[in-house]
């Protein structure tokens, strides 16, 4: 949008330069030169403010640390008295 706005100002200030019809000529007493360094200026002050603003940013959402499951199933073995068994056990930290 800043540069739309940048460049209409540069194109509207340069159909105004060409438009004048006073021609420049040495018994001025120094008026082109105060409109050309007064234009330089002008550009100069434009220019910084519109290299001066930071891009615009895009952040995505910040690292989720995820603990593991609190509690989780482990097969153990146990001897029930008549021989060895499997049974799933929950463990729970």
């Amino acid at each position: 949008m800043k540069k739309m706005i940048l460049a209409a100002a540069a194109a509207a200030a340069l159909a105004a330069a060409s438009l004048a019809p006073a021609p420049a000529s040495a018994r001025d007493g120094g008026a082109v030169a105060a409109g050309v360094l007064g234009g330089l200026a002008a550009g100069a002050i434009i220019g910084g403010a519109a290299a001066s603003a930071p891009p615009p940013a895009y952040y995505g959402p910040g690292p989720a640390y995820v603990a593991g499951p609190p509690c989780y199933w482990r097969r153990e073995r146990f001897w029930d008295g008549y021989g060895w068994r499997v049974r799933r056990v929950q463990i729970c930290d």
